[in-house]
Order: C-alpha cells, then structure tokens, then sequence
C-alpha cells in the first residue's frame, strides 16, 4: 500500500521561502514519477512540478518556473519542493502525488496521478 504524506507548511512573508517535503512508504519509490499540485480556496487544483522517477527530468509550471525546485532523494523516498521568492499568490493547499511510471515524460494533469497526500497549508503573507 503507497501512501504520501507531506509536511513543511506554513506562514511566511512575501519574499521569503519554504521546503516542503513528501515522505513516500510503499514498495519501489524509485519506479514513481512525482508530483506537486495547489489548490487555492474555490479554485481549481494546478500542476506545480514533476519529476522523473529518476530525477533526471522536472517540469514546471510557468507561474512558479525560477522560483522552484524540485527534487527526490531515492535512497529517503522523499520528493522535495523548495519554494523561494515566495508571493501571496502562491498561497495554497500543496499537494504530493505520485504516478506509476519509469519514463521520462512528465505529466501535469491530476488524474494521471494515483496516490495524494492530504496537503500541506502553505500561507504568503503581503
């Protein structure tokens, strides 16, 4: 049985920055693909970032591109975001996801994504 579970979360000041992290319990971490979402109070969720199962390939999200990073760390199975320069925008629910898969093709849409962790608050204050 996989399960994720992030943690890091918090309130900071605009400028400021955060690490989420996104512990993974469950056989073969390194097989998954991985996923961070957002979900802002009566918006919809949206992709973030991804990485390969094997870290060699990440993607963003234009809203947070050279702003974040994104990393794992196979040998913990954890997957990182470090979040900086951070904007009340970027205030959300941050969710871990994970996917099932050894290409290197990343995926940005949520369905694709079969395990979820229950979210992490992060708050950007003005």
């Amino acid at each position: 049985q996989v399960q994720v579970v992030e943690s890091g979360g918090g309130l900071v000041q605009a400028g400021g920055s955060l690490r989420l992290s996104c512990a993974f319990s469950g056989r073969h971490f390194s097989a998954y693909a991985m996923g961070w979402f957002r979900q802002a109070p009566e918006k919809e969720r949206e992709f973030v970032a991804a990485i390969s199962w094997s870290g060699g390939s990440t993607y963003y999200a234009d809203s947070v591109k050279g702003r974040f990073t994104i990393s794992r760390d196979n040998a913990k199975n954890t997957v990182y975001l470090q979040m900086n320069s951070l904007k009340p925008e970027d205030t959300a629910v941050y969710y871990c996801a994970a996917r099932f898969s050894t290409l290197q093709a990343l995926s940005t849409t949520p369905r694709e994504y079969t395990y979820w962790g229950q979210g992490t608050q992060v708050t950007v204050s003005s």
